[in-house]
């Protein structure tokens, strides 16, 4: 007998993946794919979307023919800050643009000006100042730049919405896609934001992320998702899981600070310090913080294996020790060795003085308590004056870490923090929302001790 799934194309800039949910939201299934970045019309590196259409469409096929596997619903989770453009035809205008192209600034620049200047419009729409990292300003770019492509759009489609049309052939927009850093949405009113009618461009007013369209493909009928943004996706599983107000630390590469549960407007300051709202599958603000904790973590790192002739994941050995913190602490009171000094400063210092350390361990010891340091600083960025969150959720790579979770924990002791192991959270949040779901799921959760 078949197995019922869910199927969610899950799509990163690095890693793009089909991961198969059964009835109890297990993955029974998950089939990663790499596809090489190529030049666009500029030359700038992109996705190669020609392909990822291929794949989703061959690799659909192929399921609905599986003798294993009974598909049900499909759904679509992304990376953000991504549109593509349709002519009147519905045919895509253009490659999918790389949102680390350069923008020239005279573009955003002159939409501040028409709309209450930068600090106004950016804390109006929870969106720092980012370049094409702001979306909404990608089709004035492509006006500026390629003016005959823009005359010929009729919709605008933030990235899951269009790998959900490539099945349902449906235009759709969704606040989770909308809501994060686009500079589209003024979230003192919770609708578009003014600009979008003064400019002319066609958007599609927003819909539940919970939409769903039955289509027949491939002769069979299957349900099919409307697309989330993978951030809001990957706090879905908490909201329907969780027990009481919890803040969600996401780490890696970057390490995502969310706090669905702060209603106060973004200050200037918080914009300065690289804070923004994504919307949650609620359509509610989520005020969240940044910081490049793996990236930061991983250059230090090398100059401290360096030093002590130590291999690359050496560190990876360390256990938590409170006599080596003890006296790490008492050492170093007030004082930084790895970063430049002054409030939120996150840049390491050009000659970082390692003499100051006798072994590998108190170098790695005294970086986490730096990186902590830096950690606990964007946190406390998204607590409201009022904070009533009672949980912190760490996941990712550093929710592995001992020392990383001896920092967090012994920063706010009266929260309960925890590590939370769910394999593919954004997949798994995609899931929940297209299958309409409100069971309740594990969050592997381990309370941290100090």
């Amino acid at each position: 007998m078949k197995e019922t799934v869910i199927a969610v194309y899950d799509i990163g800039k690095t890693n793009k993946k089909i991961v198969l949910f059964n009835k109890d939201f297990k993955i029974v299934s998950e089939i990663e794919e790499k596809f090489s970045e190529i030049p666009d019309d500029d030359g700038f590196e992109c996705d190669d979307i020609e392909r990822i259409e291929l794949w989703i469409k061959e690799s659909l096929t192929r399921l609905v023919h599986s003798d294993k596997y009974d598909l049900k619903a499909v759904n679509f989770t992304t990376y953000g800050a991504t549109l593509v453009y349709l002519d009147e035809n519905g045919k895509r205008l253009t490659p999918v643009y790389n949102y680390l192209k350069p923008l020239d600034e005279k573009i955003s620049e002159s939409l501040y000006k028409r709309h209450g200047g930068r600090d106004e419009f950016c804390r109006r729409t929870a969106s720092p100042a980012l370049g094409m990292l702001n979306s909404g300003l990608q089709p004035l770019w492509l006006k500026a730049s390629k003016p005959s492509v823009f005359a010929k759009i009729r919709h605008i489609l933030h990235f899951p919405q269009y790998l959900s049309y490539l099945i349902t052939g449906k235009i759709y927009s969704e606040h989770t896609s909308i809501g994060c850093h686009t500079a589209l949405w003024d979230f003192d009113n919770m609708d578009y934001h003014p600009w979008i009618k003064i400019y002319g461009l066609n958007l599609p007013s927003p819909v539940p992320v919970e939409t769903l369209n039955e289509v027949t493909f491939e002769g069979k009928k299957i349900l099919v998702g409307i697309g989330i943004h993978d951030s809001s996706s990957s706090l879905a599983p908490y909201f329907l899981s969780s027990e009481g107000k919890f803040l969600l630390i996401s780490t890696g590469t970057w390490c995502i600070n969310m706090n669905p549960f702060n209603t106060e407007k973004l200050t200037s300051h918080q914009l300065d310090m690289d804070c923004l709202c994504y919307m949650s599958i609620t359509r509610q603000p989520v005020k969240s913080s940044r910081l490049f904790l793996g990236h930061l973590h991983e250059t230090a790192l090398k100059e401290i294996c360096s030093h002590f002739g130590k291999p690359d994941d050496y560190y990876k050995k360390i256990k938590a020790d409170k006599q080596l913190s003890a006296f790490l602490k008492s050492k170093f009171a007030g004082k930084k060795v790895f970063f430049q000094t002054g409030p939120y400063s996150r840049d390491l210092k050009e000659y970082i003085d390692m003499y100051e350390f006798s072994t590998f361990e108190e170098a790695y010891y005294q970086l986490m308590n730096e990186l902590g340091d830096l950690t606990i600083e964007a946190i406390n960025l998204i607590l409201p004056q009022a904070d009533e969150t009672e949980n912190i959720y760490l996941t990712g790579g550093f929710s592995k870490n001992e020392l990383f979770q001896n920092v967090i924990s012994f920063a706010y002791p009266e929260k309960s923090v925890y590590t939370s192991e769910i394999a593919n959270g954004s997949a798994l949040g995609a899931a929940l929302v297209v299958s309409g779901s409100k069971s309740r799921l594990s969050l592997g959760l381990t309370r941290c001790t100090i």
